[in-house]
Formats: structure tokens, C-alpha cells, sequence
């Protein structure tokens, strides 16, 4: 059912999903930064008030997100936010996995074919029990502002080669040229790879799929 509470609670999800507030997921689709808050939800005389389809429109552009995409959230069919992207503070650290910067990971001889950790050369980090014993789990330091507001100069991604991934994921994408790079998956076919950049003032990224080294989801951040 498209009930008001389910629509807003459907885009607070999408701007979760991109690490975003309300506000910063208006202001990523081109819209006032008050747009969404919560205070607009409703007027002064208690009448619900709803996301008009242009703006609609221009968060699903703005995301990558499809239409479907988000009817799943409006019906909540979709993981929560948190168990995608429990991005702040790492919890309570038990283990270690593998540590990377991002200029190290284009250099090469770090990695075998599909993107797994191999070859020496690597620090370590402390990580959770839960993701340091899932296999080739690593982590890759950010280094510089091209992945800014979202990441910046020192964050620690957490990456898993393997794992599927969807449009609308955070992905870390290694081409054959050896540029390394996070992004966020728009579209995936068995010709290409269409790439949404985090930083607005970075064009968004195509390639043949024949191009791409390997690509690994971001489970993790530190910020």
C-alpha cells in the first residue's frame, strides 16, 4: 500500500543506503536541502504531505536507483540500511584482516584473478570476529578527497571480494589499467559497467566489462 508513512520510510531507506541524510540526499538530486526533513512531512494543519513524481524522479537518477528498487522499500522487502552499510565506529575488534592504501592496491601483485588478497607487501588491521573469518575480507585505506563527502583522506573501507552485489551498492572497482576506485554500481551487463562517482565533481565512470580487473562490495566504513 502507498501510504504516507510507507513512501517517506521508503526514501529515509535510499538515503541510508548512500550514507546520506534526508538532507543530503535532497541535495544530491538537485533539490532544496530541506526538502525532505521531517518537518515538511506534514503541514500546519496536520495534512500529510507528499514527495512530488519530478522529485521522485530526480532521487531515483541521482541514486541509481530503479523504480523497483524502490517499491521494495516502500513494501520493505529490501535489508535495512544498517545490515548493508553499518557505516561509523567499528564495534568491539576481535580479529585482523588484511590492510591496503588505494594507491598500493593499483600498483599490482596484491591480488590474485578474481580480486582476493595474495602476494606480501600488506599491513593488517583489527577488525570483528564476524568479518575477519569471512574469506578474503580486507581493507582498504582512502586516500585523498575524489571519494569525498562520503569517504575521505584516512577512512577504512572494508571489502569482500565475491560477495554479490546489485545496483545501488557501494563497490571498490580495479581496472586492468590498474586504477583503483570507489563507486557506486549503477548498471551491470555481461558487456559493460556503468559506475555512479561519491564525489559529484568526478564524472560517473563506464567501462567494458573486458576492462574491469576485478569488483569487490563494500560491506564496511570507518568515518
Amino acid at each position: 500500500m502507498l501510504s504516507h508513512e510507507r513512501i517517506w520510510s521508503a526514501l529515509d531507506a535510499l538515503a541510508e543506503r548512500h550514507g546520506l541524510t534526508a538532507s543530503g540526499l535532497a541535495r544530491r538530486a538537485g533539490l532544496d536541502p530541506t526538502a525532505f526533513n521531517k518537518s515538511k512531512r506534514s503541514g500546519a494543519d496536520g495534512r500529510h504531505r507528499w514527495p512530488s513524481t519530478e522529485s521522485l524522479a530526480k532521487v531515483l537518477d541521482a541514486t541509481g536507483a530503479s523504480l523497483e528498487d524502490f517499491m521494495s522499500l516502500v513494501r520493505g522487502e529490501q535489508q535495512p540500511t544498517e545490515a548493508l552499510f553499518p557505516e561509523g565506529p567499528f564495534p568491539p575488534q576481535t580479529g585482523s584482516i588484511p590492510l591496503l592504501g588505494f594507491a598500493q592496491a593499483g600498483s599490482g601483485g596484491f591480488f590474485d584473478d578474481g580480486g582476493f588478497p595474495a602476494g606480501q607487501g600488506w599491513d593488517v588491521v583489527d577488525f570483528p570476529a564476524q568479518a575477519s573469518d569471512r574469506p578474503g575480507v580486507y581493507a582498504l585505506e582512502v586516500q585523498g578527497d575524489s571519494m569525498m563527502p562520503l569517504y575521505r583522506d584516512g577512512d577504512i573501507l572494508i571489502v569482500e571480494p565475491g560477495a554479490q552485489i546489485r545496483r545501488g551498492d557501494r563497490v571498490v572497482v580495479r581496472s586492468r589499467e590498474g586504477e583503483v576506485m570507489a563507486k557506486v554500481l549503477n548498471r551491470q551487463s555481461p558487456r559493460s559497467v556503468e559506475l555512479i562517482s561519491l564525489n559529484p565533481d568526478h564524472a560517473n565512470r563506464s567501462f567494458d566489462v573486458s576492462e574491469i580487473d576485478w569488483i569487490a562490495r563494500i560491506i564496511w566504513a570507518s568515518q
